[in-house]
């Protein structure tokens, strides 16, 4: 039976991190997901790769003699990957941008225009992706770049450049749509459209999970920002944006508010570690500098 690759990089991240819950935690996978494609692993080298007690997890000596052949072979994979779209993309002369909520903020036209300035002959494709992907594209090979919310899964380079308030979303004629600012502790107890499991930190962070004292509501799962402003319109519940985004996603149905309580969100570029590539540089900093000219974002 032949290994995949991603097999060994659950393997290397369980023996990192000595802990099955915080190693599903990086890899954006549920506990028991993980547990099940280990177990498949060991069955198919026919060894025991961890001792499994109560309190710790430890390699067994099989464990010890994979770990830095695995890690050899993970490391040639990404590199073999890397240099094959470094060799399409100077090929095509086109960056593929990933994004989860449309991008507006004028970085679109902004960024287009300086790429051309900069790089003549260079195109950029936008390519908006599912929530069900962390990554943006990135992990699929499908992007070469992605413009997400932070936290971002780890194993990427990324660079900030934006900060911006959370704000909430909610259906017209809600009882809070008519303060000017909402406190979070008035949202807490509310069913939230949430993204789905699979997203991770991110769902955490949109959920503002560390700043509550209990589990949050969550009315339903929604894999785009369309299908959750439609859930909100409809009344299903109520989820919390950044504040450029409740002017992008402006419409008739749904009031959008400042939230206080909560630190503010991160949109940040994220790369492939060790793409170097010169148009890599330019849009990331295109994106910075439109960005910082641009007025601060409000809801209307």
């Amino acid at each position: 039976m032949d290994v995949r690759v991603q097999d060994l990089r659950y393997f290397v991240t369980v023996a990192e991190e000595l802990s099955f819950t915080r190693a599903a935690e990086a890899l954006f996978v549920s506990q028991p997901a993980l547990s099940k494609q280990i177990g498949r692993l060991e069955t198919a080298l026919r060894v025991k790769l961890f001792e499994r007690e109560r309190r710790a997890v430890t390699l067994t000596p099989a464990g010890h003699a994979l770990l830095p052949r695995a890690r050899e072979v993970i490391g040639a994979w990404t590199a073999g990957q890397r240099e094959v779209a470094e060799a399409a993309a100077r090929e095509r002369d086109t960056l593929t941008i990933g994004f989860h909520t449309s991008i507006g903020r004028g970085l679109v036209p902004g960024t287009t225009a300086r790429m051309r300035e900069v790089l003549p002959g260079w195109r950029l494709l936008f390519r908006q992706v599912s929530w069900q992907d962390p990554t943006g594209g990135l992990g699929s090979g499908e992007t070469d770049v992605a413009v997400l919310w932070l936290p971002a899964p780890a194993g990427y380079e990324h660079k900030v450049v934006s900060t911006e308030d959370r704000w909430v979303g909610l259906p017209r004629g809600h009882r809070l749509a008519g303060l000017d600012v909402v406190p979070f502790g008035e949202l807490a107890d509310e069913p939230f459209v949430a993204l789905p499991g699979s997203a991770g930190p991110m769902r955490d962070f949109w959920l503002a999970a560390e700043q509550r004292t209990g589990p949050a509501r969550v009315a339903v799962e929604v894999e785009t920002a369309e299908e959750a402003f439609e859930a909100v319109a409809a009344g299903t519940g109520i989820m919390l944006v950044a504040e450029g985004n409740a002017e992008v996603y402006r419409r008739d149905d749904v009031v959008t508010r400042p939230v206080s309580g909560l630190p503010p969100a991160e949109l940040a570029v994220l790369w492939h570690e060790g793409d170097s590539r010169e148009a890599v540089r330019v849009f990331t900093d295109a994106c910075r500098r439109c960005l910082c000219d641009r007025p601060s974002p409000g809801a209307r």
